[in-house]
């Protein structure tokens, strides 16, 4: 059976100010994978390609274009994902991978036929947004509200007080409830005064901070071993991609976490090894979306259920935009699962970027 390919492109806005220490975003553009087998046109696989901007290794100019190409390889050759996409391209990866394990599986969404696909829901955290103080508050009290118990809120835009400010409101207010904190600085801290922040951070009981400097500061080793406060990697782990690179990098700075994104960090298979090698070294991982649409976060998902539900994880960003997929992914209680009673809506806009069509 000879595999026909296409892709179509499509652009989501954000329906709130979303806002990291890297700037503020908008809207969001992926690229979306069809897969099918020519004698059976109606029974499609669907992946997400929508590497992030200004962060991922493969935001530039001709991703479209090697995206092409990869979709060309696919339908002329028998060879591996791994081989049919280039080094440095991990959402074009993970956009393929996914599509094809749909279509594996009946072009239904279901990327892997496990407890999640099935209704089993994963606990996950509440997202706050960089924003004002009273924002960022009233963010806190609405996801708590919503029955969250673990939050994470990104730190390092606003002046270092006002966010050591509203960690005092939250454990003030909130004494009586077990509230999780997760903070992630996206590499806002300078080196030479991110031991004394994380000194003054720890005084609010927080779980983990992720990637405090930027990735490839020296002087992560020592601040991992230094700080009071949990260090989880994420940025550090982008382009990534040998397994005796990832070997050395975790042996070298000995975190307490990692944080993958398929979309980042090589994809499915590439997040396999990463959670491997880390359980082999005792470090703890959670998986986060990274603003894909519901398409690309059922795919996380679904993934994340292959494994035991240790900690909860950052998948609640399908309500993010005015504009998402209808899905069956719902978010309750501080929790996601799929509810097998609703359906898919996939509409393709007429903003498609091309076709790659092979007959």
């Amino acid at each position: 059976m000879k595999l026909q390919t296409d892709y179509f492109k499509r652009t989501f806005h954000f329906n709130f100010d979303a806002r990291t220490s890297r700037g503020r975003m908008k809207e969001k553009h992926s690229w979306f994978v069809k897969v099918w087998n020519e004698n059976n046109p109606d029974c499609i696989g669907l992946g997400e390609c929508g590497p992030l901007p200004g962060l991922s290794i493969d935001d530039r100019p001709d991703f479209e274009q090697v995206l092409r190409s990869c979709l060309q390889k696919l339908t002329d050759s028998t060879q591996s994902v791994d081989l049919i996409v280039p080094s440095g391209f991990p959402a074009i990866r993970f956009g393929i991978e996914t599509a094809l394990l749909d279509l594996e599986h009946g072009g239904q969404r279901k990327i892997f036929d496990n407890s999640f696909f099935k209704g089993s829901p994963i606990p996950i955290n509440g997202l706050v947004w960089m924003g004002d103080l009273d924002s960022m508050l009233q963010q806190v009290s609405m996801k708590i509200e919503r029955g969250f118990r673990c939050i994470k809120i990104k730190v390092g835009g606003l002046n270092f007080e006002k966010e050591c400010d509203i960690l005092q409101y939250i454990r003030s207010k909130y004494y009586r409830e077990n509230i999780t904190i997760r903070l992630d600085a996206n590499g806002a801290f300078k080196s030479d005064e991110a031991l004394y922040k994380l000194n003054e951070l720890s005084r609010f009981t927080i779980h983990s901070i992720e990637q405090p400097v930027k990735a490839g500061s020296d002087m992560l080793p020592e601040l991992c071993q230094k700080s009071p406060i949990p260090i989880a990697l994420d940025e550090e782990l982008i382009g990534v991609e040998e397994a005796t690179d990832k070997k050395k990098l975790l042996d070298r700075i000995k975190p307490a976490f990692i944080i993958l994104k398929p979309t980042l960090h090589g994809g499915l298979k590439s997040c396999e090894g990463w959670i491997r090698l880390a359980e082999e070294r005792q470090i703890g991982w959670w998986m986060t979306s990274a603003l894909e649409s519901n398409v690309g976060l059922n795919a996380i998902c679904q993934f994340t259920a292959n494994y035991p539900v240790m900690l909860p994880h950052g998948l609640g960003t399908g309500q993010l935009y005015d504009d998402n997929f209808d899905s069956p992914l719902t978010v309750s209680v501080g929790e996601i699962f799929y509810d097998q009673k609703k359906s898919w809506s996939i509409d393709q806009p007429g903003e498609s970027a091309g076709q790659a069509t092979v007959s």
